[in-house]
């Protein structure tokens, strides 16, 4: 048994020596590795500052019209004739030609939002409804959702989305959630009238399936999104696995071979742009949108490059990011430069992939101006 004073000298000894000392290493790559004030810099407050001398660019308009296939009436906080008029301003100053409202909204919501929007500025927007998901266990609930987009579409819906199913079901979010296998993911049989109404009316459906795969890892050191993104997380909770949900979206695509489907941010599978292209080569009707993807891209740009030139003809510009004017020039300075260490939103740096004109255009314009349905009311 120990004495008594060497017992107390040990057990100040341990409270007195510091995580560091005990954890990590003595030295890393030939470097001493000593404490010091850094070790109490929290991750999320990591922004250094960086010495580079590199080119800086500032882009102020894409160098072609621009469709933005991707954007929020609700995120852009738009509620008044006002506030169209004013995001109208940000893209006549940004090279924006159209963007795409996605109004997440079926019935008199839906008619109120597409009033506003096409009223003032011809030719300026585009509305897409939403999936009336009201009593989907009633027996005529097929065809009471199919009837419903064709009633949007009188009134000027020109395509669906975002429609999301990250697990919990497009009737459902992480407060509100039926049991596990009562949810209406994108391959029930409930919406193949549905899906089949969109081919019909020869409108494409933007579809949100699963999230970035790093949701279904636990949180902590090892975790690779930034913590500003810790509420997206789905590790423990009760939603179908990152595979499963792929796999319903694979059986959605071979199912449905005339609709036509954006699967926007890259189909959350940006990671693996070898997949993603595997993808693309198997399901003609399937296309990407790039929105909210800007850390996706840039901190892979030569891979990123390759994979937009290669199918060049299946990817579609977006945003999904408000309606500032410096969020666009963002943009424009990933695609069009080969600016480096660029400042990320979400903590990583990105590199400008400096796309060739050619592949820029149908980016920005021409896939969308080919895919989308562009008749009159």
């Amino acid at each position: 048994m120990l004495p008594i004073a060497v017992l107390i000298l040990a057990l100040n000894v341990a409270g007195c020596r510091q995580p560091h000392e005990s954890n990590a290493p003595t030295t890393k790559f030939g470097v001493e590795v000593k404490p010091g004030p850094m070790d109490t810099v929290l991750l999320k407050d990591y922004k250094p500052e960086s010495s580079l001398a590199v080119p800086t660019s500032h882009v102020e308009r894409a160098t072609a019209p621009v469709i933005d296939v991707h954007t929020h009436s609700s995120m852009n906080n738009i509620k008044t004739a006002a506030d169209v008029d004013e995001w109208v301003r940000v893209m006549d100053k940004t090279g924006i030609r159209t963007s795409v409202v996605f109004t997440d909204a079926t019935g008199a919501d839906f008619d109120r939002q597409a009033d506003l929007f096409l009223g003032s500025h011809p030719g300026r927007f585009q509305v897409w409804c939403g999936l009336n998901t009201a009593g989907i266990d009633d027996p005529d609930y097929p065809q009471k959702a199919a009837q419903e987009l064709e009633r949007c579409y009188r009134k000027g819906a020109r395509g669906v989305g975002e429609l999301s199913d990250k697990g919990w079901g497009f009737d459902g979010g992480p407060e509100n959630h039926r049991p596990m296998g009562q949810r209406l993911h994108v391959d029930d049989p409930r919406l193949d009238a549905f899906w089949r109404k969109c081919a019909e009316l020869k409108i494409p459906v933007n579809v949100h399936i699963a999230d970035h795969p790093s949701c279904w890892k636990p949180l902590g050191p090892a975790q690779e999104r930034h913590p500003d993104f810790q509420a997206f997380n789905l590790y423990g909770k009760p939603v179908p696995t990152y595979e499963e949900l792929l796999s319903r979206r694979d059986r959605l695509l071979a199912r449905h071979p005339d609709t036509t489907f954006i699967l926007c941010h890259l189909s959350n599978q940006g990671n693996d742009t070898e997949a993603l292209g595997r993808l693309l080569d198997r399901f003609p009707n399937l296309y990407l949108d790039i929105s909210a993807r800007d850390y996706e891209i840039g901190r892979q740009p030569r891979a990123a490059a390759r994979f937009l030139t290669k199918y060049q003809q299946r990817v579609l510009f977006g945003t999904d990011m408000g309606r500032d004017l410096s969020m666009y020039q963002m943009w424009w300075r990933l695609l069009e430069t080969g600016d480096e260490y660029l400042p990320g939103r979400t903590g990583w740096r990105l590199y400008g992939l400096e796309l060739p004109a050619p592949v820029l255009r149908r980016l920005y314009v021409q896939n969308a101006e080919q895919l989308l349905n562009w008749s009159k009311l």
